[in-house]
């Protein structure tokens, strides 16, 4: 018997990823988890994920990534990405969780690269005759220490630490976009705007969330927001 008044309209679970990625405060892979499993949970048509980040943690990038990836293959639900103001560093890694990503005509994209960020205090020091005593047990133990003059050597231990995580990005975002990408240098941590980062593969098109989440999966599509609990 054929019930059409009791037919299910789809729906489409939206996962909003918000504000820069650290463990504690921001976005994690331990505060998000919940709210993506959830997600997934409630056989949704699709998920998809609204992200507004500068980026931050690489790691914390990689795990929340990781995650919506495996239960969307195993789950096997499409995931669609649509960036607000920014996607940058992190939060494009983010982005790239989703199999395709849709931005506004000025949403920031990009920066695929690392940074370390400090100052240096030393010359200071040395006009208020301030000296600087330590004492470590391991020869790298004080390295890049602001309070010293910047070593040759602390500099190249940097770039070594950075290389690898730069490269680990690089690989996760041809990996998600593949032939889309252009053949440009896409990973020296530039920036584009909406149009430019369709044009260069690192977005599939200009849209918002509901009326490319309608075209794709009708009108009468519901979207079912997963956010964290206000306190």
């Amino acid at each position: 018997m054929n019930l059409p008044f009791l037919t299910r309209k789809p729906h489409v679970a939206v996962i909003r990823l918000q504000g820069m990625i650290a463990t504690g405060r921001g976005l994690s892979d331990a505060s998000t988890a919940p709210l993506i499993e959830r997600a997934f949970a409630k056989k949704p048509a699709a998920v998809a994920l609204v992200v507004n980040s500068p980026g931050g943690s690489p790691v914390q990038s990689s795990l929340i990534a990781a995650r919506i990836r495996r239960l969307a293959e195993e789950k096997r639900i499409p995931v669609h990405a649509f960036v607000e103001d920014m996607a940058a560093s992190g939060g494009y890694w983010l982005a790239c969780a989703g199999d395709d990503i849709w931005v506004d005509p000025s949403s920031l994209v990009g920066s695929i690269g690392v940074i370390f960020a400090s100052f240096g205090f030393d010359q200071i020091m040395a006009r208020q005759g301030i000296e600087r005593r330590v004492v470590t047990a391991g020869r790298s133990k004080s390295f890049a220490d602001p309070f010293l003059p910047q070593k040759p050597e602390d500099i190249e231990r940097l770039r070594a630490i950075q290389t690898p995580i730069h490269q680990a990005f690089i690989d996760h975002v041809k990996a998600r976009r593949g032939t889309r990408l252009a053949e440009a240098d896409l990973f020296n941590a530039d920036i584009w705007v909406g149009q430019q980062a369709v044009d260069l593969g690192l977005a599939d098109g200009i849209g918002h969330l509901v009326p490319k989440i309608k075209a794709l999966y009708g009108d009468k599509t519901r979207l079912k927001l997963y956010g964290p609990k206000k306190g």
